[in-house]
């Protein structure tokens, strides 16, 4: 982790705060005390409620009680482990965004982390800062609403809320998780137009993922099974560019 503990807001962050103007809560599991503390004092200068666990199932029940808007999970924990403690709140029925610490490096450990249904990955060492700053970025995706007149994206008979968070198509509504979402959100914002994977990097996880396409190949087959099963695809891999959104042809 970095060295500082100087923990700085950017200048162009004003405090964030959900949309009934609640603050935002966060939990964070390590059993880590220092590392715990320190991520704590970090998320509480930027206003957040916090509240911490130090093993799994502490983790568990303080997810229930604590209903946290997300969490920062620690993948080896003292009893059972964080990918176990992420597939019970899905199954539980919980979307709440969650961000995987962890001590390994490898693609499929990343890969991993995101197929259990997290939504973003971080290693040990890591800078305090850019950990806030993938937390908002969560955060945002998931609870915040859009400023936008029309907060419909209407693409064909796909349809994407950004102030409900709800997709359909044809009628049918659509779970996402809010990776997913975003995800689709920016392929539809930018309709009948070829995005490349380096693009949806930037925008849709705001960093370089290590130059990982992989994240990207994965996330679009996730989408695929959602929005295309079944149905005329409208999600399309152009070789060596990227990916189109576009109504199929006929409607």
């Amino acid at each position: 982790m970095s060295s500082s503990n100087n923990v700085k807001r950017p200048n162009d962050t004003a405090a964030l705060r959900k949309a009934n103007g609640q603050p935002v809560r966060a939990l964070v599991v390590d059993d880590e005390s220092s590392l715990s503390d320190l991520l704590a004092m970090a998320l509480r200068y930027e206003g957040w409620e916090i509240r911490t666990a130090a093993d799994g199932r502490t983790a568990l029940t303080a997810a229930r009680e604590f209903q946290p808007d997300v969490i920062v999970l620690d993948i080896m924990l003292p009893d059972i482990d964080g990918m176990a403690v992420l597939s019970r709140l899905r199954s539980e029925g919980s979307d709440v965004p969650v961000l995987f610490l962890t001590a390994k490096d490898s693609l499929d450990d990343r890969i991993a982390g995101l197929t259990a249904g997290g939504d973003d990955y971080v290693t040990k060492p890591f800078s305090l800062e850019e950990v806030v700053a993938r937390l908002r970025g969560l955060v945002r995706r998931s609870i915040l609403t859009t400023s936008a007149d029309d907060p419909v994206l209407r693409v064909g008979d796909l349809t994407l809320n950004e102030d409900s968070y709800e997709v359909m198509r044809g009628g049918e509504l659509i779970e996402l998780t809010s990776t997913e979402f975003e995800l689709l959100r920016y392929l539809m914002r930018n309709p009948r137009r070829v995005v490349s994977k380096a693009q949806i990097l930037d925008r849709v996880w705001n960093y370089d993922f290590g130059g990982k396409a992989s994240v990207v190949e994965l996330y679009i087959s996730y989408l695929r099974k959602k929005i295309d099963a079944g149905r005329e695809p409208m999600i399309h891999t152009v070789r060596g560019v990227g990916y189109i959104l576009k109504v199929p042809a006929g409607e």
